[in-house]
């Protein structure tokens, strides 16, 4: 996809503040010199059976790049694929409260959407939200010494794939639905007070392909404590077993590897570490000074912030320790 995006002529305009060029979480369009839209959208196939914590997971999920941003959700419109001759109108009604619940959560409103026959069911949401040009969040504006906060735990994709394949039922994972369904809104808020130089949010890429998208371009690196990193209980057995590996997980390990030095992490940790996540955790790029006044007061909400790592100076590339 990134090289089809760089053969794309796109118009210029001034105002338009982040778009595909920047390979951000969303995109932002100045409205004037204190107020910006912050737009972005994604829909996927369902990760759990009941439809009404699929469409709760799928909202949070596609709130989650604009709490990236820093920004504050206002609107969000549902995009809904459905095979109307195998789905039955009360499922497709759960899936929809359950995003039209999560999204009232959030303080946004659904304004409506757009739904179409599909052979796979499908569910998503394009959001909207508002933030100050001046406090936009970007991606890729890491400091040599800031440290690497992060909110979640990672490992929901290998989870979600063994509850596909009958490995788990919901009641096995709980730990890791309820982390899917809870909002980065908290963290994105506390960071209108905190200085963070760099956030993005952990999903398709996993954590090591989104780290990757900071240190590209900067000149600089990560240095990563692998033990730091919250890992779901249940997911660490199945990664170092090779099984119930979802498909985007080899691709992000093939992206990633050229530029990560395992050390002495076994090579099998790559499967959690670039395992895609659903509804992740913000990674945060912090100066030193800001990191424990953040954490405590983080620490009021339910969130498991870890310190993983920091930045330095020297060459583009993660190192794991």
């Amino acid at each position: 996809m990134d090289d089809i995006l760089k053969n794309l002529k796109l118009p210029v305009n001034e105002n338009v503040l982040v778009d595909t060029r920047s390979g951000d979480d969303a995109g932002v369009y100045r409205i004037n010199n204190q107020l910006a839209l912050v737009q972005t959208t994604d829909f996927f196939t369902p990760i759990v059976d009941d439809p009404y914590l699929f469409g709760q997971i799928a909202a949070a999920n596609s709130l989650s790049d604009i709490y990236a941003m820093g920004a504050t959700p206002i609107s969000a419109l549902n995009i809904a694929c459905f095979p109307d001759d195998l789905l039955d109108a009360d499922a497709l009604c759960a899936i929809l409260q359950g995003g039209a619940d999560k999204v009232a959560e959030s303080g946004a409103v659904v304004l409506g959407g757009h739904s179409v026959k599909d052979k796979e069911l499908k569910y998503g949401l394009a959001v909207t939200g508002l933030i100050d040009p001046a406090a936009i969040k970007i991606n890729n504006n890491i400091k040599a010494g800031d440290k690497l906060l992060l909110t979640k735990p990672i490992g929901t994709g290998i989870l979600t794939t063994a509850l596909k394949n009958d490995h788990f039922t919901e009641s096995d994972i709980t730990d890791a639905i309820q982390s899917m369904l809870l909002l980065n809104r908290e963290p994105a808020g506390l960071l209108q007070k905190y200085k963070a130089n760099a956030v993005t949010d952990i999903t398709g890429f996993g954590l090591l392909g989104h780290l990757n998208e900071m240190i590209t371009g900067t000149g600089l690196g990560a240095l990563i404590s692998v033990e730091n990193i919250p890992v779901f209980e249940k997911a660490l057995p199945l990664a170092e077993r090779a099984i119930h590996i979802p498909g985007g997980t080899l691709a992000n390990i093939n992206y990633v590897q050229s530029a990560v030095i395992m050390g002495k992490i076994p090579i099998w940790y790559l499967n959690i570490l670039a395992d895609p996540q659903t509804s992740g955790g913000l990674l945060i790029s912090m100066p030193q000074s800001e990191v424990n006044a953040f954490k405590d007061e983080l620490g009021n909400y339910s969130y498991q912030i870890s310190d993983i790592g920091e930045i330095h100076s020297g060459k583009e590339n993660i190192t794991l320790v």
